[in-house]
């Protein structure tokens, strides 16, 4: 086929209309996809453009007027077929020929129904789902709302009864019942930040705080319940930390209260540590760095990315076990990244975790000249290695693997210690305690003998159904075989 034969044939069966017409408004030449698309088929030869494109060509004294400058760029028009029926398309025009005698249009177009009507689907998809989260988020905001008053209304009144009851069985089902009502707490307040964040209504309110005031409370929130638990439990505050600092103070609370409390839940023996340092300087804003240790179950590293994804837990049975709802640490990610940080944490089955987040804050402008910020932009990286292998140090000489090797005499000391606890807690029938002291001898015995596994195990039952006289036989029996 001669080249010039093979140009003629694409143009014929191209997929787009090609028109060409003289400046008389004659189309010369139309394709066989105009010919079938304006239904005109072999007739649409020898009619005038303007019957194609009504009002935007016109003919006047028989010469062709165009509404617009000759452009490169594509231009959306209506096109008319011979029933004079229409459908919108994207078309060009461009001018062959320099003299009226020889010059010629050539339009080239294709139509655009199903683009226009998938953008209509789109937009009205991206309104219902913009209407539904709308909806999702004040539905949410109003259940929360409903389920907070009456949740403070149980709790309030419990405390009044736990001050007034004297009774032990009664004291331990108020107890139950406070505890209860803590946690649907913070479970409506972890649904409701989720709620805000997922809709991109959270914002952030920094304001002028003490540091270290921040630190005390923080600790005084864990420190008792951790040292009951027979933890150690200790913070470190560098120096280099202003006195006062501007930044969202609650939701820094928030991140470090959720860390400390799944220290908390995932550590039966050992201790937690927490540390915050100052990591880099800029201008008037610094980086603080904070860690949370803990000697806990930790993390497999194939689990550790679930750890930051909403209702995600490593698996059901943490969840089963531990409770949560698996929101936690995702708020607590999004919180640290609108403070322009990020959460990170190290950790290994059986060997404690390391969860650490670092965010920007500011100094406040009397306190500028006090804090000495350096004129670059100090690197981090050094001072997070040192600090790493400190804290690593730290959990290596209490993990997990040390202490829970039956036989051994940091294992034998902690069942020791835990036993002892225990059998005072159930004298006391402090249940709640008793519960957590017979868990940690659970775990310490996890590689003793069955019949001692087994004892610990219907220790752990007898304490759960709140039976003195059983649960203090089955501490006999567990104390003997030990």
């Amino acid at each position: 086929m001669e080249q010039n034969g093979l140009f003629q044939f694409s143009i014929d069966n191209a997929l787009e209309l090609i028109l060409v017409f003289n400046d008389s408004g004659i189309i010369t030449y139309a394709n066989q996809a105009a010919k079938n698309q304006l239904e005109y088929g072999e007739n649409l030869k020898g009619t005038l453009i303007t019957e194609i494109f009504p009002g935007d060509l016109v003919i006047e004294d028989g010469c062709l007027i165009k509404n617009w400058e000759d452009s490169d760029e594509l231009r959306e028009m209506m096109v008319y077929r011979k029933n004079r029926t229409c459908f919108p398309a994207k078309m060009r025009i461009s001018t062959y020929g320099q003299y009226p005698w020889d010059r010629a249009y050539i339009c080239m177009a294709y139509d655009i129904i199903d683009t226009n009507l998938l953008k209509k689907v789109a937009d009205q998809a991206g309104q219902e789902a913009e209407e539904a989260l709308k909806v999702k988020t004040e539905f949410v905001a109003n259940v929360t709302h409903e389920l907070r008053t009456p949740v403070n209304g149980i709790l309030g009144n419990t405390q009044e009864l736990l001050e007034l009851e004297t009774d032990a069985g009664k004291l331990k089902l108020l107890n139950l019942v406070e505890r209860g009502c803590r946690d649907m707490h913070a479970i409506i307040n972890n649904i409701l930040d989720f709620s805000k964040l997922d809709a991109g209504k959270f914002v952030l309110e920094p304001r002028r705080f003490h540091f270290r005031n921040m630190i005390d409370y923080v600790k005084g929130n864990h420190s008792n319940r951790i040292i009951e638990k027979g933890l150690d439990f200790s913070m470190t505050i560098s120096s280099e930390i202003p006195e006062y600092i501007i930044g969202d103070e609650l939701r820094i609370v928030q991140v470090l209260n959720n860390l400390i409390s799944n220290a908390y839940k995932f550590t039966s023996v050992g201790q937690i540590h927490v540390e915050a340092v100052k990591t880099a300087t800029s201008g008037n804003r610094i980086e603080l760095f904070f860690m949370v240790i803990d000697t806990g179950i930790g993390i497999a590293k194939a689990d550790q990315e679930k750890l930051f994804k909403s209702f995600s837990q490593v698996d059901a049975s943490i969840s089963r076990k531990y409770g949560g709802t698996g929101l936690g640490l995702n708020i607590s990610k999004q919180l640290v990244e609108l403070m322009g940080g990020d959460i990170h944490v190290e950790s290994e089955a059986g060997k404690g975790s390391i969860f650490s987040f670092h965010v920007w804050v500011e100094i406040p402008e009397e306190d500028c000249s006090g804090a000495a910020p350096s004129a670059q932009e100090q690197t981090e990286s050094t001072m997070e290695q040192e600090l790493m292998r400190k804290l690593q140090s730290l959990t290596e000489s209490t993990a997990g693997e040390k202490i829970f090797k039956y036989g051994e005499p940091e294992n034998k000391k902690e069942l020791e210690s835990k036993m002892s606890k225990l059998i005072l807690s159930l004298e006391m029938e402090n249940w709640e305690k008793a519960e957590m002291f017979t868990e940690t001898v659970k775990q310490l015995v996890e590689e003793a003998p069955r019949e001692i596994k087994s004892a610990a195990l219907r220790l752990k039952m007898a304490v759960q159904k709140g039976d003195y006289e059983k649960a203090v036989t089955a501490f006999e029996t567990l104390q003997n075989l030990l």
